[in-house]
């Protein structure tokens, strides 16, 4: 059947009612509660069991797979007008970046080592198979639509199914293995600020905010209507940004077609000389962040339903066997990590500043916090603050390995990636203990009545 904008639209709207059937789920279904299922998450599986793959109830369009490369550099078109890189780490964030920057670095170079060592004594895999873990688990969907698409550029179309496989076993291995240490380590004594394990509060458990005095705003406007909607405005923005994007990957293309150029790269860079540009010329000044960060985060709720429903199950089952030992492999890492290397960095606290590493090394930050909120209801440990302020020197390196991993392995440089990785990972870390960094978010807080 021909694509029109009509298929678009269709697209769009079967996918919106997954998503409204899945908010509906996660509000009135106590399973998928107690899970914390993500709504997008739900909307995706739904588009599998009901599409072409599946059922074939749902008349999606052949292009549904297309999508996750357009709204990926979206969501990183936004990150320069929605995040700032400036400013200094203060004293109580050193040990939360470093433990940060080596759990992260450390996942993505252990995972391609065990892939280039053990997985290829047994199997004959793409050069890139190692990076579907931390592309998928530390990454997230928006890393694993990324990496995905590099790798596909480069001739293995199946990377962008396997990375979001993975980056959904990744939210299930996040809620059900940060579920048992909430629990463990709230009946255990070793949580700051509970004295045993308590349920999640009602507004996480079914994603719907009652109270009117706890709903944040999602952006404020800068522009009048009677001249331009503010909304239009950061789209405006937003859309050029993306289009300026891959108008760049498309003429390097041209120009020079040894090289390849990922749109989701060319458009964070062209976010940045935009947000320079307009702090220069005052124009910032009018850019509202927070709207910038909503209409991220709903292109990322999109990007993770298309990209799940656009899984090929066939491709999956061909790389199953592999692909679930590496998987194991990452959840003992990161058992390992949370369990060993955590109490050392941190001492008193660890189990929060762990706990909520597990939850964005697994899955996403959003379920860290959830996670987080189990055993610290009150924020009392300020481990999200502690986070913020580190992710202000962490962030680039998330950004940068997102964007450099794929190349660099696609390009033969897979064993120079692991070393660079493995030196860092472990470098930093060192210094840590070196510097004495370790235990400098030392503090024991009143513990919190449980009711």
């Amino acid at each position: 059947m021909e694509y029109t904008p009509y298929s678009l639209m269709t697209d769009v709207g079967w996918i919106c009612v997954l998503l409204l059937v899945g908010k509906a789920l996660r509000a009135w279904v106590p399973p998928v509660q107690r899970l914390m299922i993500p709504s997008s998450m739900t909307a995706g599986l739904l588009g599998i069991a009901l599409g072409p793959y599946g059922f074939g109830w749902i008349p999606f369009s052949d292009q549904l797979g297309t999508y996750s490369e357009i709204l990926i550099a979206v969501v990183f078109a936004a990150i320069p007008y929605s995040e700032s890189f400036g400013g200094r780490l203060a004293r109580s964030a050193r040990a939360m970046w470093s433990y940060s920057v080596g759990m992260y670095v450390l996942q993505w170079g252990l995972a391609m080592l065990f892939a280039f060592t053990v997985l290829a004594m047994f199997w004959q895999l793409p050069s890139g198979f190692g990076l579907m873990l931390p592309a998928g688990w530390a990454g997230g969907f928006g890393t694993a639509a990324a990496v995905g698409d590099v790798l596909a550029q480069s001739g293995w179309k199946e990377a962008t199914s396997l990375g979001f496989t993975s980056a959904t076993m990744g939210v299930m291995v996040c809620i059900i293995g940060g579920l048992a240490i909430a629990k463990w380590g709230a009946n255990s004594g070793h949580a700051q600020t509970v004295g045993r394990f308590q349920t999640l509060p009602d507004e996480l458990r079914r994603g719907l905010i009652a109270r009117p005095a706890s709903r944040d705003s999602i952006g404020r406007a800068t522009s009048s209507p009677s001249s331009l909607e503010p909304l239009a405005l950061h789209l405006a923005i937003l859309a050029v940004t993306v289009a300026a994007g891959f108008a760049i990957s498309e003429g390097v293309a041209v120009l020079f077609p040894a090289v390849a150029v990922p749109a989701f790269a060319a458009a964070f860079v062209v976010g940045v000389v935009g947000r320079v540009a307009m702090r220069y010329t005052g124009a910032a000044h009018y850019l509202d962040s927070t709207t910038m960060t909503s209409l991220s985060g709903a292109s990322t709720d999109l990007l993770v339903a298309f990209g799940i429903a656009s899984i090929v199950p066939a491709v999956v089952a061909a790389y199953a066997l592999p692909l679930m030992v590496l998987l194991v492999f990452g959840t003992l890492y990161c058992v390992l990590m949370f369990r060993f290397l955590t109490p050392m960095v941190f001492s008193q606290g660890w189990l929060e500043r762990g706990l909520f590493t597990w939850g964005w090394s697994t899955a996403s930050i959003a379920t860290g916090i959830a996670l987080l909120r189990i055993v610290d209801p009150k924020g009392r440990s300020k481990t999200v603050e502690e986070f913020g302020l580190a992710y202000v020197g962490f962030a680039p390196i998330e950004i940068a390995m997102a964007v450099v991993a794929p190349i660099l392995v696609t390009q033969g440089f897979g064993w120079a990636f692991i070393v660079a990785c493995l030196a860092t990972g472990i470098g930093v870390l060192a210094a840590t203990f070196v510097l004495g960094w370790h235990g400098s978010a030392d503090r024991a807080p009143e513990k919190a009545t449980v009711r």
